[in-house]
């Protein structure tokens, strides 16, 4: 999903198609609520379904996200706990994490104290 998200914003593409999964909505809930894309919407194409993502631009065409980084690897994950979770480029990106409450950002589980694996970071 975060490599169709990075082409599709390289090529300045309005809206990609990614599959559905729970992960892949708290993922893109959190880029939502933090403002690095417009929307996305759940498509019926199959059994799975697919969801339709909106890429958001600056009012001159300049990209909102300017990388989109995956942290944790199905070969290494990437455990942290909620106090060495560090703010991304002093605040201006943000982590997203997998934690037992659901995907949360970085800023969210220095709030709530909570820790998980780091699965991107975005800025």
């Amino acid at each position: 999903m975060l490599t169709r998200i990075r082409n599709g914003n390289v090529i300045k593409r309005a809206m990609v198609d990614v599959r559905n999964s729970k992960v892949n909505r708290g993922v893109l809930d959190v880029l939502k609520r933090e403002g690095f894309i417009r929307d996305y919407e759940l498509v019926k194409s199959d059994v799975q379904g697919t969801l339709s993502v909106t890429l958001k631009y600056g009012p001159d065409g300049e990209f909102v996200i300017n990388k989109i980084k995956r942290e944790s690897t199905p070969g290494r994950r990437l455990y942290r706990p909620a106090d060495e979770i560090k703010p991304v480029l002093r605040g201006r990106g943000i982590a997203i994490v997998s934690t037992s409450k659901g995907v949360i950002s970085d800023r969210e589980c220095r709030e709530g104290r909570l820790g998980g694996e780091v699965l991107c970071t975005v800025w």
